[in-house]
């Protein structure tokens, strides 16, 4: 049996995340160490329901964190509506 890893763990909630959100329409998200920028793209789409552009991963403090930036027709700020950030 596959044990499945959870692969979002939280939003980001930083000033500047909130900001990326209503400008350039991207989303920040800590992610698990081990997952990759596919995965990632897989697990918003399912989730939200929304079509992703482009995943970008950086490591910082000993946490993955991943900055997706979607398409145009599927606005940033409903995600975060639906999870409660604004």
């Amino acid at each position: 049996m596959v044990k499945m890893k959870k692969i979002l763990i939280c939003p980001l909630t930083t000033e500047k995340a909130i900001k990326m959100i209503e400008i350039e329409n991207q989303i920040t998200f800590i992610v698990n160490r081990k997952t990759t920028k596919a995965e990632i793209a897989e697990a918003i789409t399912k989730n939200f329901k929304s079509k992703v552009k482009s995943v970008n991963v950086q490591i910082r403090n000993n946490k993955k964190i991943a900055f997706i930036k979607l398409k145009p027709e599927t606005p940033a700020i409903d995600i975060a509506t639906k999870l409660g950030i604004i």
